[in-house]
C-alpha cells in the first residue's frame, strides 16, 4: 500500500541523512527532517490516510525513531510531540483532508468524487457523507470508511461554523492550525496506552477536548 512505501521511503531516507550529517542540533535537524524524510512521509497522504492502529503506529515510528536522536529530544518518547514545531503525522495527514476539503467546497480543485456541501446555518458548511450499499462486505466496508469520499466530510464537518465558513485561504490555514491545536495529541505508540486513536473525530467525543479551548484560539 502507499503506507507502506511511505513507511519503507521514510526510514531509507532518515538512515542516509543520518549517515551524511553529523550533526545532532535540534535545528538543523529538524529542518532535514522536515525537508527530506517528512516529505516522503506525507506525500499525497489525503488520498491513502490510514485509519488502522497498525498502519499509523508504523509510519509514526519512523518520526519517533529519527526525533529520538535530536539532542533536545533524548530519553523522550511520544512527549516529544509537545514540541511546538513537532506534531504527529496523523494530526498531519488530517489537516491537508481538510485543507482540501477547503478547497474542494470553494471549487477551486477537481471534484472528481462529488462531495456535496450545503449551508446548515449555526453548523455552517457541512459536508454530506456518502453511505455504502447494505450488500457489501465486510472488507469492502472498511476500504469505504477508510477512504478521502468518507474521512474528507467527517473530518471537515467536525469544525464550528466560525472556523469552516473563513473564505480566505491562508487565514483558514492558520485558523484551522490554531483550532487544531486545542486537541491533545497522542498518537498510537507500541507500548503505550491511548484513550482513542487519536482522530480528530474521536477527541471531540472525548473529554481530551475543550469547546472553549478550540474557540479562544480561533479568536486568538
Amino acid at each position: 500500500s502507499s503506507g507502506i512505501n511511505a513507511e519503507y521511503g521514510g526510514r531509507r531516507r532518515a538512515a542516509w541523512v543520518f549517515s551524511v550529517f553529523g550533526t545532532r542540533q535540534t535545528i538543523a535537524m529538524l529542518t532535514l527532517y522536515k525537508s527530506l524524510v517528512r516529505s516522503l512521509l506525507e506525500y499525497c497522504c489525503p488520498l491513502w490516510n490510514p485509519v488502522k492502529i497498525g498502519d499509523i503506529q508504523a509510519l509514526e515510528r519512523v518520526q519517533l525513531s529519527f526525533t529520538a536522536r535530536i539532542e533536545d529530544f533524548a530519553g523522550m518518547n511520544w512527549q516529544r510531540l509537545q514540541h511546538p514545531k513537532i506534531t504527529s503525522l496523523q494530526r498531519r495527514r488530517e489537516w491537508y483532508i481538510i485543507l482540501h476539503m477547503w478547497k474542494l467546497r470553494q471549487k477551486q480543485v477537481s471534484d472528481d468524487l462529488n462531495i456535496r456541501f450545503s449551508d446548515d446555518g449555526r453548523l455552517g458548511f457541512t459536508a454530506k457523507v456518502p453511505s455504502l450499499t447494505k450488500k457489501a462486505t465486510d472488507a469492502h466496508q472498511t476500504i469505504f470508511d477508510e477512504s478521502f469520499a468518507v474521512m474528507g466530510p467527517k473530518l471537515w464537518n467536525t469544525l464550528p461554523a466560525v472556523l469552516n465558513r473563513e473564505e480566505d485561504f491562508s487565514k483558514f490555514k492558520v485558523r484551522l492550525s490554531r483550532y487544531l491545536s486545542s486537541f491533545l495529541d497522542e498518537p498510537p505508540v507500541k507500548g503505550y496506552v491511548r484513550r482513542n486513536t487519536n482522530s480528530i473525530l474521536d477527541w471531540t467525543k472525548d473529554g481530551g477536548w475543550s469547546q472553549t479551548k478550540a474557540m479562544a484560539q480561533l479568536e486568538v
